[in-house]
């Protein structure tokens, strides 16, 4: 398997109320948003909580990829009254975006007998030819659980070769943020969770960005 340039995130929730969570979830939705605007592809492999996900890795892939990392990385902070509790007086939840360590392959390794695709006619980026074939694929690692969708190759073996570098990336970045949590009993990452700078402030229940966007 050859190596393909990425980049890992942790987005994590710390150990913050359901609140955070709700906020992770919402980050996430940006994330995708604004992904799709700067032509980087996305994998997502969270934890889910009640409220939503407790925290997530997010594998960037594209030439815009380390510029969409750096206007993500740190704390994100969420203005808005509780949607859960109406009456608690806080408004302000946070959410932290961290950088994963660069690792090629992590403890787990993706073996294409281990993997399902699915076929379907591909979409967005690639080529006006896209439309034409059941090209894109949905592979899903069985043992994990895992999805990517790979759609850029014009080609369903081409796609298929892709998806399973996708998946080895994801799982390898579920690995580095395992790790990265077990390296101290306090969670350090979880923990590092800067509240006194958010690099990124939204606000209210539709989630808007403060001065727009």
């Amino acid at each position: 398997m050859r190596q393909i340039d990425r980049i890992s995130l942790l987005v994590t929730s710390g150990n913050g109320p359901a609140e955070c969570r709700l906020a992770v979830g919402h980050v996430l939705h940006r994330m995708q948003a604004e992904a799709a605007h700067l032509d980087v592809t996305l994998d997502v492999d969270a934890v889910e909580a009640k409220h939503g996900p407790k925290s997530a890795v997010v594998v960037a892939h594209g030439t815009a990829a380390d510029a969409f990392a750096r206007g993500w990385c740190g704390t994100i902070q969420w203005r808005a009254r509780s949607p859960l509790r109406p009456h608690h007086k806080r408004a302000n939840w946070f959410v932290g975006v961290f950088l994963l360590p660069v690792v090629v392959i992590g403890k787990t390794r993706i073996a294409a007998q281990d993997v399902a695709f699915e076929s379907f006619r591909a979409g967005g980026p690639g080529g006006q030819h896209q439309n034409t074939t059941d090209s894109a694929v949905r592979a899903t690692h069985r043992p994990s659980g895992l999805t990517v969708v790979a759609r850029e190759m014009r080609s369903q073996h081409r796609n298929k070769a892709l998806a399973l570098e996708r998946l080895q990336g994801l799982a390898t970045a579920r690995d580095l943020a395992v790790a990265e949590e077990r390296k101290s009993n306090e969670n350090r990452l979880h923990n590092a969770l800067e509240r006194g700078a958010p690099i990124r402030i939204f606000q209210g229940a539709t989630f808007l960005k403060k001065g727009g966007g």
